[in-house]
């Protein structure tokens, strides 16, 4: 009878865990036929825009919420329906405050400009808002982010080249072979990176690097790690001393010394300075595949390539950085655009290159009047909180103000 009543027992315990199962078979069953039905339709078209933005665009949910797309609704970036609207002046605006910037310190037009497209005009929430109903969108919005960026930052490397030439504080010679590593760098990074960047972890990448700079910055002004920049010191007293003066700056500017393959020197002020050209084209190509990777000129990494690896001064950094961002930017437009398809919103563009211009006119008028150490204070505020901001929203979805 023991036995009899313990199999009963048994018996009951795997029907009740039967039905049990059977329950919740059905119950999922119910649930997956109700997210099936209230999954939105695709909007299988691309609605008259070409390329990938239009095969990107025809796989993207239809409907008017966040992450969808809207076929009535009015054509906003990217002539995109329904997408989000940029004030063309804001734009202009800000570009000004993008062009002095990046011609004053020879840095941080991209990053700039990259926090304007980001956050300003608020394409980073846009493009984040398909990353779970359209990836393929989002990647693409992330790409014509980068992509603009580019644009801003190689008409003020353009504008500034040109000023700094004049007042002969540009190494010609630094510039050149800076760039050329940079042309072989802007086609690796198409090549590997386009279409394949969410924008969540191109934001993060982006504050990382930018905050490891502004460490790197602050080593710099330490004892420590000023200790081996004399020269460029000396440079930058003789510089401001003839500021000072109102004295023609051209008359001590850059002169080339020796030219060569394994040593080049030049004079600037009073004091030479020599690099090897063949370590400048490996330095240009690691720091132009970085800066391409994250969508701005790479100035933030040459200012302290030529400040502490050749140990330039300020004043002559600015202009140098100049002219090696312009020849990577020319060849990172024209990859990005023509060989990967991005496209990016040229009404916005336009109304940005106008104050980029003025802003890049501005920058070398006035730069020469702020003392080396204050530029550089500058550019390590700017990094350590765009650093951090970035990788916070980027990597952990936390929003830090503007």
């Amino acid at each position: 009878m023991g036995n009899l009543k313990w199999l009963r027992k048994g018996a009951l315990i795997v029907l009740v865990l039967a039905l049990a199962l059977s329950l919740l078979s059905i119950v999922t069953a119910i649930a997956q036929q109700k997210a099936g039905a209230v999954k939105p339709a695709l909007v299988g078209s691309n609605l008259g825009l070409s390329g990938k933005i239009g095969q990107a665009i025809s796989k993207a949910p239809v409907g008017t919420g966040k992450g969808q797309i809207n076929p009535e609704g009015e054509r906003g970036y990217l002539g995109i329906p329904g997408a989000i609207k940029v004030n063309p002046l804001i734009g202009f605006f800000w570009a000004i405050w993008v062009g002095w910037i990046f011609s004053t310190v020879g840095a941080f037009g991209g990053i700039m400009a990259g926090v304007g497209h980001m956050t300003i005009y608020g394409l980073g929430d846009y493009a984040r808002s398909f990353k779970s109903t359209s990836p393929d969108l989002n990647k693409f919005v992330t790409d014509s982010i980068r992509v603009s960026n580019s644009w801003l930052v190689g008409l003020s490397a353009l504008v500034s080249s040109f000023n700094y030439w004049k007042q002969r504080r540009l190494v010609v010679s630094l510039g050149f072979f800076l760039g050329l590593g940079a042309l072989f760098a802007t086609l690796f990074i198409v090549f590997t990176t386009a279409g394949k960047l969410k924008f969540s972890q191109y934001q993060g990448w982006f504050g990382l690097v930018v905050l490891i700079i502004g460490a790197f910055m602050v080593y710099e002004l330490t004892p420590k790690g000023s200790a081996s920049k004399k020269k460029a010191k000396a440079a930058a007293q003789a510089f401001q001393e003839s500021i000072k003066q109102k004295k023609d700056i051209t008359e001590q500017g850059i002169k080339t010394l020796k030219w060569s393959l394994v040593q080049t020197e030049f004079s600037f002020f009073g004091q030479t300075f020599h690099f090897s050209p063949l370590w400048a084209l490996l330095g240009g190509f690691f720091i132009s595949a970085i800066a391409s990777f994250i969508g701005v000129g790479g100035g933030f990494l040459y200012v302290p390539y030529l400040t502490s690896v050749v140990g330039l001064p300020m004043y002559v950094v600015a202009g140098t950085s100049a002219v090696s961002v312009l020849i990577g930017m020319i060849f990172g437009i024209f990859n990005f655009m023509v060989l990967a398809g991005v496209q990016i919103h040229w009404p916005l563009i336009g109304a940005e290159l106008v104050g980029i211009f003025i802003g890049s006119m501005i920058g070398p008028r006035t730069g020469k009047y702020i003392p080396d150490k204050v530029l550089k204070i500058i550019f390590i505020i700017l990094a350590i909180y765009i650093g951090f901001k970035y990788i916070l929203r980027g990597f952990f979805g936390i929003n830090l103000p503007i």
